[in-house]
């Protein structure tokens, strides 16, 4: 008989919240026959069947709610163990995997990362990248130590920790009526077709909100997985859209560019910040990260 271990109770865990083999091997990077074998090694352990099978999902046994429940407070007690070093060091020292929005981190990480490595060149930050509830998914599965995505977090199981609010810009075709307006108010939207990122993308729901308050239409039809790619649908006359300000400031030339950023009276912004899993405390590292990336902002607007 295998014995039991903190991989049998992690996979189990994530198995237990997706109630997916596909979607739960995903979130840990294994293929689906691993994860299978590995609940029935832990299954063969405590001598009874987790998890049944039913045409659209599983379901959990009573034993399998129970266990997960188990499982998961034992994991938990590792994550404060484990972190209990780093709350009583005051700088940044190990390595640390982060989960970044590509419509945030590209614009903001990459004097983070050379400011960082200058002060504190024993510190790695592995980062890599990927759609707001994708990073979710993977924070609480393990696959990241920490988040950089905004607010909202609907989860009882992960802390947000706010940095900064950042404005959204309306971005509009160069020969658009609105193009050289330099302040919109949001009711002229009404007739516009609103363009935005998939729905995997936290900026999608706020688009989502603004065409529902002024009547305008939401390009459901079509959506894009990057920036770039919705700057160029709105270049060729698809539609309108809303940018954060790290993005238009970085990628976009008012004077000789395709698109034009215009300001939206009364203005929309979002909230910015690093998230990790509750279980995990709040380790020195993270606060410290979250202050050098905050800094960061504050120093790339002072100049601007």
């Amino acid at each position: 008989m295998p014995e039991l271990s903190l991989r049998h109770l992690r996979y189990f865990v994530v198995l237990s919240r997706a109630l997916q083999y596909r979607r739960a091997a995903r979130q840990l990077g294994i293929s689906q026959p691993s994860l299978s074998l590995q609940i029935a090694a832990l299954e063969e352990i405590v001598g009874t069947s987790l998890v049944e099978r039913r045409r659209n999902g599983l379901i959990l046994t009573a034993a399998g709610r129970d266990i997960a429940a188990k499982a998961e407070r034992i994991l938990a007690d590792c994550d404060l163990l484990v972190n209990a070093s780093a709350t009583r060091h005051d700088t940044l020292t190990g390595t640390l995997r982060l989960g970044s929005s590509p419509t945030i981190g590209p614009y903001i990480l990459p004097l983070v990362l050379k400011r960082l490595h200058e002060t504190y060149p024993e510190f790695k930050l592995i980062i890599r990248d990927g759609p707001s509830r994708d990073l979710l998914d993977d924070l609480a599965a393990g696959k990241h130590d920490l988040i950089l995505t905004q607010a909202p977090i609907l989860r009882d199981d992960i802390c947000f920790h706010p940095m900064f609010r950042e404005p959204l810009h309306l971005v509009v075709p160069r020969d658009h009526p609105l193009a050289d307006a330099g302040t919109v108010h949001r009711r002229e939207l009404e007739q516009e077709q609103l363009l935005s990122l998939n729905p995997a993308y936290s900026l999608r729901q706020q688009v989502e909100t603004l065409a529902q308050s002024v009547g305008a239409r939401m390009r459901d039809d079509i959506d894009g997985t990057s920036l770039d790619a919705i700057r160029q649908m709105v270049a060729l006359g698809m539609g309108v859209t809303l940018m954060p300000r790290s993005y238009t400031q970085s990628e976009i030339d008012n004077r000789k560019g395709d698109v034009s950023v215009v300001a939206l009276k009364p203005g929309l912004d979002r909230q910015v910040g690093l998230a990790w899993r509750v279980s995990s405390g709040n380790p020195a590292s993270f606060l410290h990260l979250a202050e050098a990336i905050s800094a960061e902002e504050r120093r790339t607007r002072a100049t601007q």
